[in-house]
């Protein structure tokens, strides 16, 4: 008999256009050899070309969809992506509070184009109720600059203190994401951990324009691999090459920025 893979839940936003959201998640959790399970906070009509439009699902859908999730399958991981209101995000907290699951936080403001995909009023809302339960939170420069109120992020001292700024909200670990800090040659993630300077987590900058779902790919497979059983140190860095590895081989489909390869590694 087989034996059953591990579980890992994502909870964020549907993309008709597959490269980001609930789709990227379910590939990259389906590459680590993963069971992905979903939660569906938003549709959105979307292709390489931007967002078009978003619907989002009456009270207590969410939440019935957790409860659904949460209470037949042993999930061993969860990460949020798009959230988009404090409704939504209360009915996601109060189902996970009642569990004691490690959580990735991908804090998705803004899609790459532009599209506003969280609410100003939910600002309070996931800095109150979502961050202080997550094992790890990844935000990317404009998403640290929003959530700790540090203004122009760009130097050491100042990723250094929106790690310190989002320990103290509540996170066990912090990844800021260098994807939009000035890079020639190389990228730099910063990864902060409890009692450790921060880890500069550096690889090569790739030349693409098909860098779409690019944060929550790597939120997917830093999931899946503590689901795996993984330290969040491993899980990071190990992600992180998956995501180079999607980045170097991918392939152009559409007329905008399209995704990147989710299954390169199989390829």
């Amino acid at each position: 008999m087989i034996q059953p893979l591990n579980c890992a839940l994502t909870i964020a936003g549907s993309d008709s256009g597959g490269g980001a959201g609930i789709q990227a998640d379910l590939k990259a959790f389906a590459v680590h050899r993963v069971y992905g399970l979903s939660v569906v906070t938003v549709l959105t009509a979307q292709n390489t070309l931007g967002v078009h439009g978003l619907s989002v699902p009456e009270p207590g859908f969410v939440a019935l969809q957790m409860e659904s999730v949460l209470e037949d399958f042993p999930v061993k991981a969860a990460k949020t992506g798009m959230l988009f209101s404090s409704e939504i995000i209360g009915e996601v907290a109060g189902a996970l509070q009642k569990r004691s699951i490690p959580l990735v936080v991908d804090p998705v403001c803004v899609s790459q184009t532009g599209y506003k995909l969280l609410q100003d009023s939910a600002v309070k809302a996931l800095k109150a109720q979502v961050i202080p339960m997550a094992y790890l939170v990844t935000p990317n420069k404009p998403e640290a600059e929003l959530l700790t109120g540090i203004k122009n992020m760009d130097t050491h001292e100042k990723v250094v203190r929106a790690i310190r700024i989002f320990r103290e909200m509540g996170a066990g670990s912090v990844l800021i994401k260098g994807g939009h800090f000035e890079a020639q040659k190389e990228m730099t993630d910063w990864l902060g951990i409890e009692d450790q300077e921060p880890l500069p987590i550096k690889r090569p900058k790739i030349n693409t324009r098909n860098t779409h779902g690019t944060g929550c790919t790597l939120s997917a497979a830093i999931t899946a691999n503590v689901a795996r059983g993984l330290d969040v140190q491993e899980a990071v860095l190990k992600a992180r090459d998956y995501l180079q590895l999607a980045l170097e081989k991918t392939f152009d489909l559409g007329r905008g920025e399209g995704p990147v390869n989710h299954l390169a590694g199989l390829m």
